[in-house]
């Protein structure tokens, strides 16, 4: 696969890992990594959720912290439903998953992806905006994941990077909404 368009951003905004233990794992970065606060984003609805084109209904949870120019992403699926994280990553394991870059024009960078080979694992939207998950597993070990930009989006990854800046140690785990 080689994706040949150009994206305007080449960025990459996030790396995620899949874990078995949403607060443990949030724990074990906090203490080995010294990366907080994390924002846990728990009980979310994500619509219109499609694994490898097949309607699914994954239930997860998410936690995010930023370190320097990378959001790092703990990710917790808590059911069986068919996943691109189960996809790579066994039940119960600790595992890198995707990077993802964040999109002004996700319909032309999903193109340009979709357009060299690479299939659609997971999609959906939150908040009414759209997600893809990329299989690009064997070329680069991992997935992407493509988010659309939306400004409550922006501002709530500007969030996680203000407190991030600010950070003292304390107030390790928040809510994110």
């Amino acid at each position: 696969m080689t994706v040949t368009k150009p994206f305007p951003n080449r960025r990459i905004t996030q790396n995620s890992w899949v874990v078995p233990d949403i607060h443990a794992a949030m724990q074990h970065w906090i203490d080995t990594a010294g990366i907080g606060p994390f924002f846990l984003v728990e009980g979310i609805t994500i619509e219109e959720q499609r694994h490898r084109g097949k309607p699914t209904n994954v239930e997860v949870s998410f936690a995010l912290a930023q370190a320097g120019d990378v959001q790092v992403e703990l990710v917790c699926q808590h059911n069986d439903a068919p996943s691109a994280y189960r996809d790579t990553v066994p039940v119960g394991a600790t595992a890198f998953h995707h990077v993802a870059y964040y999109c002004d024009a996700y319909d032309r960078d999903l193109a340009a992806y979709t357009d060299a080979g690479a299939e659609v694992a997971f999609s959906g939207s939150f908040g009414g905006k759209r997600f893809a998950y990329l299989d690009t597993s064997a070329e680069l070990g991992a997935m992407v994941e493509l988010i659309e930009a939306s400004d409550v989006q922006a501002e709530f990854f500007q969030r996680i990077r203000d407190a991030a800046a600010e950070w003292d140690g304390r107030h390790s785990i928040r809510p994110a909404f």
